[in-house]
């Protein structure tokens, strides 16, 4: 981790973007507390691939297990005849 003030932030931001690109964690201080920290963007996804796959899975089997109700226009002719 690298700490500096915001002037010298400031002089060398591009030589920041460089550290925290390859992994580094930068911190700007102003009068000597912190109010800016850099980090590297994650790479990695959030969810896998194996993650979405057996979560479409268990929507595709919820699927499976709902039954049609009565049609709309049943019940609308139902109605109807109150």
């Amino acid at each position: 981790m690298q700490s500096l003030g915001i002037s010298e932030a400031k002089n060398n931001f591009s030589a920041l973007i460089d550290l925290v690109e390859k992994g580094e964690e930068v911190r700007i201080t102003r009068h000597g507390k912190e109010v800016v920290r850099m980090l590297p963007v994650r790479r990695k996804p959030v969810i896998t691939d194996e993650q979405i796959a057996r979560e479409l899975g268990q929507i595709d089997a919820l699927h499976a297990t709902i039954k049609p109700g009565t049609a709309v226009q049943v019940l609308r002719d139902e109605g109807r005849q109150s």
